[in-house]
């Protein structure tokens, strides 16, 4: 597959010398979805308004669709859509009006209608944009976003002030697209939003980048969990040596790396003691565990 985005040692410092971006690598192939996480104050944002050409980097190299996209912006702005924070929308126009305008600026836009319908604005066109919900203004966003047919999309926080139905419209649409070719570089702060839609991600952390990868091979670097509640008379002393149980009242807790070969032998030995283990809960590491883990292994580090 052919990389679409290239970030090489990418750079970013502000007035007052904070580094935002201290030296991030990555690459997007074509019709691919990555998506970048990080807490706030991570780089996001600051990575984002690189490849959109925004402003040049203090340092390193970036090209979308082969280009510079800042002293190159003209070759790949008709190419690209960039869904913002924050529209900055004038409030008193309509919903269609303001489809039409940004419309009469776009290269080969679609039709004013069918991208109000891919957003599910339809019934909203004779509204004006003061009073739509937070949620109906970020699907707003996201039609002049589409309205170019983009081949490279960037989605910064698109389901921000939705409701779970109107994230989870989002998402099929944002997969569709994805489908049909489109490549997508999406931040987001809803981590269950990554784990559904990401093919690879990257977490951010005070500016660089301290995991990345498919979602499985991010969460697999975190250990999986088994707990259980003992019966009277048996103590965590009795248990398998399978490493490093922690007990918390009745509560037991075993973190491990090889969660199938774990929970087998832990079953073995219940079966063969007789022990009832009331309350087994044997489940994987998550992108969440992940997340946190590697935020506060940084806070522990610095």
């Amino acid at each position: 597959m052919t990389d679409v985005i290239e970030v090489a040692d990418l750079r970013r410092t502000y007035a007052g010398g904070y580094e935002a971006v201290a030296g991030v690598s990555f690459s997007v192939a074509a019709g691919e979805l990555f998506a970048l996480l990080g807490t706030n104050g991570a780089g996001k944002t600051s990575t984002v308004e690189l490849l959109e050409g925004l402003a040049p980097p203090s340092g390193g190299r970036v090209r979308v669709l082969g280009h510079d996209p800042y002293r190159e912006r003209a070759a790949i702005r008709p190419r690209t859509g960039a869904m913002l924070q924050e529209g900055g929308f004038s409030p008193e126009l309509t919903v269609a009006e303001t489809v039409r305008m940004w419309a009469g600026c776009t290269s080969k836009a679609r039709p004013v209608g069918e991208a109000m319908e891919m957003v599910g604005l339809g019934g909203r066109s004779a509204i004006r944009v003061k009073q739509l919900s937070g949620g109906e203004k970020r699907r707003l966003d996201l039609a002049m976003a589409l309205l170019g047919r983009p081949e490279v999309l960037f989605l910064d926080e698109p389901t921000t002030g939705l409701d779970a139905e109107g994230r989870r419209e989002t998402w099929e649409l944002v997969r569709e697209l994805r489908d049909s070719g489109t490549t997508v570089l999406l931040t987001t702060h809803y981590l269950e939003e990554a784990e559904v839609l990401a093919d690879r991600l990257a977490i951010l952390h005070e500016g660089r980048i301290a995991a990345e990868g498919r979602v499985d091979e991010v969460v697999a670097a975190q250990p999986s969990h088994i707990s259980f509640s003992l019966p009277e008379g048996i103590a965590v002393g009795d248990l398998p040596p399978l490493g490093s149980y922690v007990r918390t009242g009745g509560a037991v807790q075993l973190r491990t790396d090889e969660l199938q070969r774990s929970a087998t032998e832990l079953l073995l030995w219940a079966r063969d003691k007789e022990v009832e283990l009331r309350g087994l809960d044997v489940r994987s590491a998550s992108l969440e565990e992940a997340f946190l883990g590697i935020a506060q292994k940084q806070e522990v580090t610095r």
